[in-house]
């Protein structure tokens, strides 16, 4: 375990960007071992359709930046085994793509994943502990470290250290909320104005645009138009989907 857990928290805290969080969490990573990183974020898991949802925020840290194309322009992120795993648990685990490894990603091994397994076989990420931070508003993260080139170490003595890396997981992901929310690379996500969130709030509790309008002390026409312009960015089909949508998103926090 890092010496002074508190210490890494204050500075993760106090770090200026979430970039520099990001850095802060590698470096502590380095006690346990491991000398990749690979952090993703996104404020659901799935869409409306049930979709396994990109995420919006991908870290790298010692890893090559074309993964960043591939888990999300691609979508290699929905075929990849160790996310099907992390989807269904809050437990942290140890992953190896070796077919020889008996881990919890081999139950999702198959014709589809073989792309996501050449592709981090080629760069010597093929074996790794990865933590599923699972958050009460329903976002969702996956912090994974790595020793390049070393498979053995993650079946051999990451083990050992699961449960104080999944603790600096969590107390990582709980210091760099605040950053994290303001971290415009979460452009991903439709850009919703002051007074569009405050209707949708008000639609989402049954209000309609005559109540609200009354509620804001604004026209019937100009609440409306600001719940058509949200049901556009959305892509919504009309106001209760839109607001269902951004509680979904938490673009309405």
């Amino acid at each position: 375990m890092p010496a002074d857990i508190g210490a890494i928290e204050q500075r993760i805290g106090a770090a200026s960007t979430f970039g520099a969080q990001v850095d802060l969490l590698f470096e502590a990573m380095g006690d346990f071992g491991f000398d990749a990183l690979i952090y993703d974020y996104t404020p659901a898991r799935y869409d409306l359709t049930g979709t396994q949802m990109l995420p919006t925020v991908l870290e790298l840290r010692n890893v090559d930046a074309a993964m960043r194309d591939y888990w999300v322009e691609r979508g290699y992120i929905r075929l990849d085994p160790v996310q099907k795993v992390a989807l269904g648990t809050t437990r942290p685990f140890v992953w190896n793509y070796d077919k020889r490894a008996s881990t919890l990603i081999r139950a999702f091994m198959n014709e589809d994943s073989a792309p996501v397994a050449a592709f981090l076989a080629e760069r010597g990420l093929s074996a790794g502990v990865t933590v599923p931070v699972h958050m009460p508003g329903g976002d969702y993260a996956t912090i994974t470290g790595i020793r390049c080139g070393d498979g053995r170490f993650a079946e051999r003595d990451a083990p050992a250290c699961l449960g104080d890396f999944s603790l600096l997981a969590h107390i990582f992901q709980n210091a760099a909320s605040t950053a994290l929310r303001d971290d415009r690379r979460l452009e991903g996500l439709p850009r919703l104005t002051a007074r569009e969130r405050e209707c949708l709030r008000h639609a989402a509790e049954g209000l309609s645009a005559k109540e609200i309008s009354r509620a804001l002390g604004r026209s019937v026409p100009t609440v409306v138009m600001h719940l058509n312009a949200a049901m556009r960015k959305l892509e919504a089909k009309n106001r209760t989907q839109a607001a269902v949508r951004a509680a979904r998103l938490r673009l309405l926090d």
